[in-house]
């Protein structure tokens, strides 16, 4: 069972937080992607259930129940999360992030280190000004000129949001073969994303190709990072680069993969989490 309540933030916002409770187990934040709402991942609760874990996850300022937060950036999540840890009485907690999740989890590493046992970093991006990293390469084509508009700024950004370009994120087969089954959860948590409009994707993307707020060098927990050699959203380039950036990261890579078909491999990276605590 999922519980959901609203915090009140000092500075007057609202974050929407899920939590599946369970006192005595080791709590998991889940980062979502973009555009997602922030509902943790039901097809991981059979795996969390039996490694004793427990899912606590926000919506994004923008996204669901939480207020946005307009220029807010990449490292601003790690104090949300500090703050609902705060509220559900948690000390010290893993995070895990998928897509777009994959920096935020990788901030909480990296400004609450002493709080943050490990991190798991699925499919995400490198920061946009990472050196020596050619950062639309492999990208699919609707991806670059959704990312290059937000490079260019808000209006930018907004105006491609509110053109008739379509995105098409280029899943594999493998893709798509997990969205039809078990990750069939996605329209879940992207339909109510995208209904609600744009504001929480063009904040997310325009928080993606801005300074991130921290450096993944500072991440100093141990580091799981998961990516698909097909992935064409966030190419396996990104994931090589924070390998080398972060000091402890562990990648594995998986050559048949997509950016969805990799979480096929997220119960075991619940196995390496589990035994981090």
């Amino acid at each position: 069972m999922v519980t959901e309540t609203d915090l009140r933030l000092p500075d007057g916002r609202t974050l929407h937080v899920y939590d599946t409770g369970g006192a005595g187990r080791l709590p998991v934040f889940w980062h979502h992607g973009t555009p997602n709402v922030g509902a943790p991942p039901a097809p991981l609760f059979a795996a969390a259930d039996r490694l004793g874990l427990r899912w606590v996850s926000h919506d994004r300022p923008g996204y669901g129940g939480s207020t946005p937060l307009p220029d807010r950036d990449v490292a601003s999540a790690a104090a949300d999360v500090a703050a609902a840890a705060d509220a559900l009485g948690l000390d010290r907690f893993a995070v895990m992030g998928h897509s777009g999740g994959g920096p935020h989890a990788l901030a909480c590493g990296a400004l609450l280190p002493d709080r943050v046992v490990a991190v798991v970093a699925g499919a995400g991006l490198a920061p946009y000004d990472a050196a020596g990293l050619d950062w639309f390469a492999g990208m699919v084509p609707s991806g670059v000129a959704s990312l290059r508009a937000a490079a260019a700024g808000r209006a930018a950004k907004e105006a491609h949001e509110s053109s008739d370009a379509e995105y098409d994120p280029g899943f594999t087969d493998a893709d798509l073969a997990a969205l039809h089954a078990e990750w069939s959860w996605f329209d879940s948590v992207v339909g109510p994303a995208v209904a609600a409009g744009p504001g929480g994707l063009i904040d997310d993307d325009l928080a993606y190709v801005r300074p991130w707020g921290f450096d993944p060098a500072r991440v100093t927990p141990p580091v799981l990072l998961l990516h698909g050699d097909r992935d064409g959203i966030a190419p396996v380039a990104h994931a090589q680069w924070l390998a080398g950036r972060c000091p402890s990261a562990e990648l594995r890579r998986f050559p048949d993969d997509g950016h969805i078909s990799v979480l096929r491999h997220a119960g075991s990276a619940l196995e390496w989490l589990a035994s981090r605590a």
